[in-house]
Order: C-alpha cells, then sequence, then structure tokens
C-alpha cells in the first residue's frame, strides 16, 4: 500500500527460506506505480555484513521504511530475506532493495549459500550496488568487507553482463583519516581481489573496468555525529538524482529490463539462482521480453475481440457493404498496435517485432473474414456492374469484343478503387489473387453470354435457312420430274453461300479462334444439308401418296390443265401410260438424295423395269442384264443417301398400280358409254341389209298410198314424241327403264298432239269463215319451243346425274 506523501510500505520478497514471494512483489509494483515507468527507473541495492547499518542508510538516503535494529536490545539480525521499497521524492523512479546482512550468527553454515545467491541477485537486477564497510575494516586481510567483495566477484563470473554495474563503496563511520587515501587503499584491495578471483577462460585477461564502476564515499557514524551523519546522506542522495542520465550513477543502461517486467525478471533471476545455475542476462532479457510482450499481445488482442467499433464494423459488414472499411479497420487496429507499441517499446526489439507482427497477424486473422466478406460484396458488385454494362452495351448494338473489353476495364476499375478503400495498410493481402478470381469470373460470364449470342445467331442463321430450303424443296420434288434434284442443287448452294458469307461476317464480332469459327460455318453447311436432306426423307415417305396425285394430275387434265372429257376421241392407253410415267419419275427422283451432282441411273432401271415390260425390256436394254431393281442398294449411289431402295420401289409400284386400277377402267368405262350415246343408229350395213331385203315391202307402200299415209302419220307422232322427250338421256339409264318411261307417257303425248291439231284446224275454219286473215298457224318454232322446254325440264336430272356421275368418278379417282 502506498502512504501518504508518497511513501511506500517495504514488503519482503523474498523470505528467510529463501522463496520468493512472487504476490508480494506484484503487489509492490502495482502500489508504486511502476509497470507504467519503462527505462525510467534505477534500482539500488545494499550488501553488507548483519548489524552494519544498512537498513538505517537506506531509510536516511531514500526515505523508506525498512525495519532497522534496536541497539538498545541488543545487536541481532534484523532484516531476513529481501526486502524491496520506492524511494521517496527521488527521480526518476528508484526501486530500492535491502538485502539480509552477511556473516549473521542465526543462518550458521547457510549463510555462505545464502550470501552468494542474494548478491548474485543484486548484481543482476541492479543498476547501483551499495556495499556498507566498516572504515576500520579497510586494510584487513580477513576483514568482512573483503570476504563481502571476494565473493561479489566471484558469483560475478556466473552472470554475462553486457553493462557495467556501479559499485558504491559506502565507508561507515570513518575516521580522521583522509578519505583520498581510504579510496586509494580499497581500490588497490578491490583490484587484488579481482585480481585473485578464478576467472572463466573468456575473461581471465579481462580488467575490473570492464565490468564495474567503483564509486567510494564516506559517512560518520550514525550514533556519535547523527547530524553529520544526516547532512552527508544528503549530499549522497543528491548523487542519485538523475541518476540514468549520462553521467549518472546508473548511466549504463544496457542491460535494463522494462519496468512492467521488472516482477517477471526478478522472479525469473531468482529462480535460476535457487537452482545454481549460470545466470545470462542477455538471454533472460530475451525471455523477459519474449513473456512480457506475448502477455502484452494477448492482452491487447483480447481487447481487441471485445472493442465495440469493431463489433459494430463487423457486423455492417455482415449485412452489406461498408464504405471506407479499411479506413475504419486501420484505425482501430492502429489503436491496439500503437498502445503495443508503446508498452513495449523498452524491451527487447527483435522480441517486440516478432510478438507485434503476432498480434498484428492474430488480429487480421480474426478480421479475415469481415474482410473477405467485403471482398465479396466489392467482387459481386464488379461482377454485376459488369453484367448490367455487357447487357446494356449489346442491347445498344455495341460490338460484342469492344463492349467487353470497354465494361471489363470500368468493372475492374470499380473494384480496385474499392480494393483499395477497403484494404487496410496492415493486411498482407494479394490483390493479383482477387483481381485473377474476379477476372476469371467475368471471363466465365463472357463465356457463357458468349455461347448464348452464338448460340442465337446460329439458331438465327438457321432457322432462316431451314425456311429458305424446306418449303422450295417440298415444292421443287413436288412438281419438277428430271430436273428436281439440279434446282434443289442450285437453290441448296446459293443459300448456303449466303447464309455462311453473312454468317461469317457475324462471327468475326467475336473474335473467335480460326478454327472455332470454321467449325460453326462447317456446321451450319451441314444443317442446310440436313435440311434438305430430312425435307427429301419426308417427301420420300409420301412418295405412293404423291405419285397416285401425279397419277391423277394427268389423266384428269390435259395439257392445258382442263379437265378431260372422255368423248371416245381420247387415247386411253397412251395417256395412262403418260401419267405412268410421270408418276414413275417422281419416284426416281424421290428414290436418293442427288446433293452430289454425281450421275445414276435410277430413272432409266425404274422406267425399264416397271413401264416397259419386264423381263424382255431388260434383255433389249444395253444397261441392264439382270432385274435391276432386284437389289436393296443403287448403283452409283450411297446408302446414306439412298430414301427408296429398289425393293421398296417395286413394292411402292405394285400398290400404286393396284390403287390407280380402278381410275383407268372407269376412265373407259366412261369412254365406252359416250361412244354407245352417240352411235345409237344401226351400222350402216344394217341398213344397206334393210334395203335390200325390205324392197318388195318398200314396192308395196309406193302401190298402196294409205300405208304411207299411216307411216307419215306414225312418223308424225313419233317425231313428236322425239322432240317432246330426250329419247337418248332415257337409254342411258338402262334399256328397260327408258322403255317403261316412254310408255308412261306416250299416251298423253298423243293426247296432246291430236289436241293440238285439232285446234288448229278450227281455227283454220274460224279464220276463212269471218273472212278475215287467216289467224297466225301453229309455227313449227312454237311446237319447238315447247319441246325444248320439255326437253329441259326432263334433261335436268339426266344431266344432274350425269354430272354427279363424272364428279363421283373424279371423286374415286382422287380418293384412291
Amino acid at each position: 500500500m502506498e502512504a501518504s506523501g508518497g511513501e511506500c510500505h517495504a514488503a519482503q520478497v523474498v523470505g528467510a527460506g529463501g522463496e520468493m514471494d512472487a504476490a508480494a512483489v506484484e503487489r509492490f509494483a502495482a502500489a508504486a506505480g511502476l509497470p507504467g515507468r519503462g527505462l525510467s527507473y534505477a534500482v539500488v541495492s545494499i550488501l553488507g555484513p548483519q548489524g552494519s547499518g544498512k537498513s538505517t542508510l537506506l531509510n536516511h538516503l531514500f526515505g523508506t521504511n525498512f525495519r532497522e535494529m534496536d541497539a538498545l536490545k541488543g545487536r541481532h539480525q534484523t532484516t531476513k530475506g529481501i526486502w524491496i521499497s520506492k524511494a521517496v521524492g527521488i527521480e526518476p523512479f528508484t526501486v530500492v532493495l535491502d538485502l539480509e546482512g552477511t556473516d549473521g550468527r542465526e543462518r550458521g553454515q547457510d549463510d555462505t549459500a545464502f550470501e552468494k545467491q542474494s548478491a548474485l541477485f543484486a548484481l543482476a537486477v541492479s543498476d547501483i550496488v551499495m556495499i556498507n564497510l566498516w572504515c576500520h575494516d579497510i586494510g584487513r586481510e580477513h576483514a568482512a568487507n573483503r570476504t563481502l567483495l571476494r565473493t561479489v566477484f566471484q558469483v560475478f563470473m556466473r552472470l554475462f553482463s553486457p553493462r557495467k554495474t556501479t559499485l558504491l563503496l559506502v565507508i561507515r563511520d570513518k575516521t580522521k583519516t583522509p578519505v583520498e587515501y581510504l579510496t586509494q587503499a580499497l581500490k588497490e584491495d578491490i583490484q587484488k581481489i579481482w585480481d585473485s578471483v578464478q576467472k572463466p577462460e573468456a575473461y581471465k585477461e579481462a580488467a575490473l573496468s570492464e565490468f564495474f564502476n567503483v564509486e567510494v564515499t564516506a559517512l560518520s557514524s550514525y550514533e556519535e555525529k547523527e547530524e553529520l551523519f544526516k547532512e552527508q546522506v544528503g549530499q549522497l542522495r543528491q548523487r542519485f538524482y538523475h541518476s540514468i542520465e549520462p553521467g549518472g550513477l546508473a548511466a549504463d543502461r544496457r542491460g535494463v529490463v522494462p519496468a512492467s517486467g521488472f516482477c517477471l525478471s526478478a522472479l525469473q533471476i531468482w529462480k535460476v539462482i535457487r537452482e545454481n545455475k549460470d545466470l545470462n542476462l542477455p538471454a533472460h532479457k530475451v525471455m523477459v521480453a519474449t513473456v512480457r510482450c506475448e502477455e502484452i499481445a494477448n492482452e491487447k488482442l483480447r481487447h481487441f475481440f471485445s472493442d465495440k467499433g469493431w463489433l459494430d464494423l463487423d457486423a455492417a459488414v455482415k449485412s452489406g457493404p461498408v464504405p471506407s472499411f479499411g479506413t475504419k479497420l486501420k484505425a482501430i487496429l492502429d489503436s491496439y498496435l500503437s498502445e503495443y507499441d508503446l508498452e513495449t517499446m523498452y524491451f527487447d526489439e527483435g522480441v517486440r517485432t516478432a510478438k507485434r507482427k503476432q498480434l498484428e497477424s492474430s488480429m487480421l486473422d480474426h478480421t479475415y473474414p469481415a474482410l473477405e466478406k467485403v471482398i465479396e460484396h466489392l467482387h459481386l458488385a464488379a461482377l454485376n456492374k459488369f453484367r448490367s454494362d455487357l447487357d446494356q452495351a449489346l442491347s445498344s448494338g455495341e460490338g460484342f469484343t469492344a463492349s467487353v473489353d470497354q465494361c471489363v476495364q470500368a468493372s475492374m476499375a470499380e473494384f480496385d478503387a474499392g480494393l483499395r478503400d477497403a484494404a487496410a495498410k496492415h493486411v498482407g493481402m494479394d490483390a493479383s489473387k482477387v483481381r485473377n478470381k474476379l477476372k476469371e469470373h467475368i471471363q466465365d460470364h463472357v463465356e457463357s453470354i458468349r455461347n448464348a449470342k452464338l448460340a442465337e445467331l446460329k439458331s438465327n442463321y438457321e432457322k432462316n435457312l431451314s425456311a429458305a430450303l424446306a418449303g422450295p424443296v417440298q415444292s421443287i420434288l413436288e412438281t419438277r420430274e428430271r430436273d428436281a434434284w439440279a434446282c434443289i442443287r442450285r437453290l441448296y448452294r446459293r443459300e448456303t453461300e449466303n447464309a455462311t458469307l453473312a454468317f461469317s461476317a457475324s462471327l468475326s464480332e467475336f473474335e473467335l479462334d480460326q478454327t472455332v469459327s470454321s467449325k460453326m460455318v462447317s456446321e451450319l453447311r451441314e444443317h442446310a444439308r440436313s435440311v434438305v436432306e430430312m425435307k427429301a426423307r419426308e417427301e420420300a415417305g409420301n412418295v405412293l401418296m404423291r405419285m397416285k396425285e401425279r397419277f391423277f394430275t394427268v389423266l384428269s387434265r390435259d395439257r392445258d390443265s382442263m379437265p378431260r372429257t372422255w368423248t371416245g376421241d381420247e387415247d386411253i392407253r397412251a395417256i395412262t401410260r403418260e401419267a405412268r410415267l410421270a408418276a414413275l419419275r417422281l419416284m426416281s427422283v424421290m428414290a436418293a438424295i442427288r446433293l452430289d451432282d454425281k450421275p445414276d441411273k435410277i430413272d432409266r432401271a425404274l422406267i425399264t423395269a416397271l413401264l416397259d415390260g419386264g423381263p424382255l425390256s431388260w434383255k433389249r436394254s444395253i444397261e441392264f442384264t439382270y432385274d435391276p431393281l432386284a437389289s436393296s442398294t443403287w448403283e452409283e449411289v450411297s446408302p446414306k443417301d439412298t430414301l427408296i431402295t429398289p425393293v421398296q420401289c417395286k413394292s411402292i409400284w405394285r400398290q400404286f398400280k393396284a390403287e390407280t386400277e380402278y381410275a383407268v377402267a372407269q376412265a373407259m368405262s366412261v369412254q365406252e358409254t359416250h361412244r354407245r350415246s352417240k352411235n345409237w343408229l344401226p351400222p350402216a350395213w344394217t341398213i344397206l341389209l334393210l334395203a335390200i331385203l325390205g324392197y318388195n315391202e318398200f314396192m308395196f307402200l309406193l302401190r298402196n298410198p294409205l300405208y304411207l299415209l299411216g307411216l307419215f302419220v306414225a312418223f308424225v307422232l313419233s317425231y313428236g314424241i322425239w322432240l317432246q322427250y330426250d329419247i337418248t338421256a332415257y337409254f342411258r339409264h338402262g334399256t328397260l327403264s327408258a322403255l317403261l318411261t316412254i310408255l308412261s307417257r306416250l299416251l298423253p303425248t298423243i293426247m296432246d298432239i291430236m289436241t293440238a291439231i285439232v285446234n288448229m284446224s278450227h281455227s283454220h275454219k274460224k279464220h276463212s269463215t269471218s273472212g278475215s286473215s287467216c289467224p297466225p298457224p301453229i309455227h313449227t318454232h312454237s311446237f319447238r319451243n315447247q319441246r325444248q322446254a320439255q326437253v329441259q325440264y326432263h334433261q335436268s336430272p339426266d344431266s344432274s346425274s350425269t354430272s354427279s356421275s363424272v364428279d363421283s368418278n373424279g371423286g374415286d379417282e382422287h380418293e384412291s
């Protein structure tokens, strides 16, 4: 605890048993405020025989409150172990160690061991070691002062120190002998002791001045001359002010341990001394620096983990992009690193630098997920910007490659700016990796867009090419005969060349590899060929139907495309051959694909085998010596180009003939019927025969006029009936039905004729009686008009019947 006026109570840090109280050391350091002093502190310790007034000197010199011996109660051991306190009113901060006196009777045989341990501890931790000497012992061989100095030098051999230690020899109870003589004698004794001490091989020739800065001071007796003693102590106290500055008592600061590591250093030094090991102060300094720097780094790291600013920043990053992330993170990291630098600035530079890097690395490892999230946001934003800009550029009609280059530059520039804003200076992030990753994703998107555009472009050209080829090819196959494939080849080559030229020009804006571009153009050509082949195969599948359509077209229409009327003058056999030849040539056209412009014998083979009479025509043919259709392949035609095999052609032809025979037979029947309707009179030879055989009867009629009159009346009646009715039309539907119809109408007709004749007679008589001009007789044309009206009336059902019969035949033909 710190007392009023800045006084700090003394604390025992090493007990009489030799065990150091680490908690007491920590309590003292905390109460005195030692950890925050950095290197601005000094450590003073005192050695000397028991009862030599060490504690008294320290209390008067530094204002401490070490326990002093009460001379009235006898001379005995007062200070046990090692005590620690803080000097009052002295700058810099001064730690005072009061060590147990040497040569005490209380310890007996253990005195030597503890004496060496405590002396070594004092040399290791102190900047200034005060040695209390009795004035009357100077110059004596076996006095306590020589033993103490020898002990100091002996234990120093176990201490590899990079600095000088100040030995302040305090002569107590000085006599009238001048101080100069005492100093000279004392230094000579010290030199002799140094020379007599056994040294390691490395220090055999080493001078005392290399390791110790020897200072001597003398004080009067405290008991006899107290006022003078205090005055001299006051003068000595002045030497401890600013002791760590150049020229001061503790000016050599090479081996000093920072104040925050003093407690740890003292504990570790005492531990090594108790284990009777040699003490390497530089290595010990590094160890202390390592431990303390690691403790400080861990403390800063824990504070950083719970820092509100960092937690808020981390939470904000998880929810979305954070502007100036790197600046904010840098401020937080710099604050903790600055605190670390401030607290470790006095430790070994190599150690603190290494631990600083560890602290920085640990903090960055903790922040790395947040940084990755920030980079992910930047990555996503840049990628989305690229996609949006590219879509907009392509929609505006700009070239693909130029649009990609422009959008890549804009997106990468934005990403780089965000990366610079996000990356703190402490972050050892390889920007090339994240940039390359973004470029890879952009390139993947470019490839996907390019592939989609190329697929769309190719699809459009294929669609246009299909539209340009499919319909015309179908039309050519349906309408043309011998030159069908020549027309298809011209169409195919023209449309394919136009499409490939335009397609190649469109591909140029994508800057494709020549191999890829050539492959795509080749695929477009293959597509064009596949369209033609597909359409040809489709039409080949309907060849029978097309053949029948072609056959019926040629059979039922003349060269002017007018419907045929089978009046009796047509050569049905020739027309049928012509129609079959047209159908056969259509099958020849559809039998194979002929895009390669190679000649073949399909047409000739089909005509020879199917139309010219079969085996007889084979024998007569120069080209064929066997059945050309008795095979599954065509000569000079590859199997892949074959649409209808020869065997299939034969089968199709048989089916075709079977399904068209009826139409031919019907045409012949109609023609025969028409002929019969035109030739209802008997042949001329029959008329001649009747004339020869009926000569007697003819002469008989000439000799008997009444018979002639009867025949005349019969002729008139017959002619009237003939004019009244279309006799020919009646007989078209059969003889029996015609006779029945005539008989049923004969009597009314005769009555009508008779009535007309009677009416004509009456009219003539009235006319002649009245003396006026004769009434207009019934002219022949009046009767003809009446007859024509009746004929039209009676012919209408016959005509419709005839028409329907023709239509029915035509319909049957088409249906067939």
